[in-house]
């Protein structure tokens, strides 16, 4: 499987902003955007010098929920997959702080498997999603589960600045069927699934959101977690790594 991922970050050097490959520990830049054509300017970086942005600029991003039998508890598997929508200003890159606001009481992590789209798909069938997937990253689906429960609408306890890590690379080529997922907290494991158990795969979310919203390249689905979760506390250290992708780390800070 290894042989066949490439892997694409999205960085900051030197007071710009660029798309590379990285390979190793070392960034090969590429011209223009993520998604123009792989056009590299024969330079190369030491991927120690740079800083890790999220990696792709979505104009939206969609969440599916309920998407493990493992994190249904005694609810029902649902029909389809169940979809919301987390503001791009939610989102942070590889290292940055989850800050908890200063009124949430129950801030939890969810680790999940990410999808980056590669072309713009409308109304596309389940057979033809596959097509329009660029690759995966790795997510982090931050929920204030107090406000999740008392809110009309999801808009902060989803929502908030810093909740939706995301990184450190979009590996394209894998197999996520091949792949497990891990979320760790302070280095013990707190989730571990293997993506094969996703109730509604790639293809699935990816053709269902089509019918309704048109999606475009370097927008982003966070495809659900696993298990159970529980509250973060500032100080904490939340790692989210998926086989094939790398690890997306977060500390987690006070608002």
């Amino acid at each position: 499987m290894a042989d066949r991922i490439r892997k694409y970050v999205r960085y900051a050097h030197k007071g710009k902003v660029g798309y590379g490959v990285l390979d190793g520990d070392t960034i090969e830049p590429l011209r223009g955007g993520l998604f123009d054509g792989e056009a590299a300017t024969g330079e190369t970086l030491e991927a120690s010098a740079v800083r890790l942005l999220w990696p792709c600029e979505p104009s939206k991003i969609i969440a599916v929920g309920l998407n493990y039998k493992s994190h249904l508890g005694t609810r029902p598997a649902p029909a389809k997959p169940e979809l919301f929508y987390k503001p791009v200003s939610a989102l942070l890159e590889p290292g940055g702080s989850i800050v908890i606001p200063p009124d949430a009481r129950n801030v939890h992590y969810e680790g999940e498997l990410v999808l980056v789209i590669g072309r713009t798909a409308k109304r596309v069938p389940v057979e033809e999603a596959a097509g329009c997937i660029f690759g995966y990253t790795c997510g982090n689906d931050v929920s204030e589960r107090d406000w999740q429960k008392g809110d009309l609408q999801w808009w902060r306890a989803k929502g908030a600045d810093t909740f939706a890590p995301l990184g450190p690379v979009i590996a394209a080529g894998i197999d996520h069927r091949a792949c497990r997922l891990q979320t760790r907290v302070n280095g013990d494991v707190r989730q571990s699934q293997l993506l094969s158990d996703l109730i509604f795969g790639p293809a699935a979310v990816v053709s269902h959101a089509s019918q309704h919203v048109t999606l475009y390249p370097g927008d982003v689905i966070y495809t659900g977690t696993p298990g159970s979760t529980s509250p973060l506390k500032p100080g904490d250290t939340v790692e989210v790594e998926v086989d094939g992708i790398g690890v997306l780390q977060n500390r987690v800070v006070g608002g």
